[in-house]
């Protein structure tokens, strides 16, 4: 049965959303409060990380009451939701339009073309929320538990896209015959590394050379020699038959 201070919560998100109207100034102070606490959450998850964070740590960094955060925010994972929202949306578009390509190309040019775009939508997500992206790259390889759940989930739809585009390209035969589940991830691991790299201000030179640097780096490693593509058979990834 639910808590009576948990009726209480449910009820006045319910009327908060009904009497927010887009474009009225109730609803622009409902965003400027949601931001306020998005923002000392994303900042106390960055120093502290997402189990050393308690709601009443981020009402009190926000300087609002604890029902407050209540009347916009389930718990501290719809608070987590909220901020991987707009990188999620990003991430999976360009992983998405990177496999369509993939399906349609039939050659390495165009392949590469469509890694490069990916890159580019990466290296945009990255200027635009380079917060949020740092909070995925610390959390997603921790538990999925609590707060962390919506982060893990994001990790899985990412590692699933990965896969998924590597098989693409393997059907035209354009890269070596290595298992898409273990190339994919393998490149994965590499962006997330160097995302965390630039994140964290080390020196690997102009972050806006990365996207094409990464690019060429992974596909000239991956990508199936000329000599080899003629008359190439269908691989599994295991050792090649007689």
């Amino acid at each position: 049965m639910a808590s009576r201070s948990g009726t209480r919560a449910d009820d006045a998100r319910e009327t908060d959303k009904r009497a927010s109207r887009p474009g009225s100034r109730r609803e622009a102070h409902r965003r400027e409060r949601m931001q306020e606490l998005e923002d000392a959450a994303l900042k106390l998850f960055l120093e502290r990380g997402l189990d050393g964070v308690t709601i009443d740590d981020i009402t009190q960094a926000a300087g609002v009451a604890k029902g407050t955060f209540y009347r916009y925010f389930e718990d501290k994972a719809a608070l987590v939701d909220a901020l991987l929202e707009p990188v999620r949306r990003e991430l999976l578009a360009g992983l998405e339009t990177c496999g369509h390509a993939l399906a349609d190309a039939r050659n390495v040019e165009a392949m590469f073309d469509a890694y490069r775009a990916m890159a580019a939508v990466i290296a945009s997500a990255l200027l635009q929320y380079p917060g949020v992206v740092r909070l995925y790259l610390q959390e997603c390889r921790g538990p999925a538990v609590g707060a962390r759940t919506k982060v893990a989930e994001l990790a899985r739809l990412v590692a699933r896209h990965a896969v998924d585009i590597t098989e693409k390209a393997h059907t035209h035969g354009l890269l070596r015959p290595i298992r898409p589940a273990v190339s994919g991830l393998a490149v994965v691991g590499a962006v997330e590394r160097l995302l965390l790299a630039v994140l964290s201000e080390e020196d690997i030179g102009n972050p806006l050379e990365l996207p094409d640097a990464l690019t060429t780096l992974v596909l000239d490693g991956l990508r199936l020699p000329p000599e080899a593509r003629r008359g190439r058979r269908k691989l599994d990834g295991g050792p090649k038959r007689p």
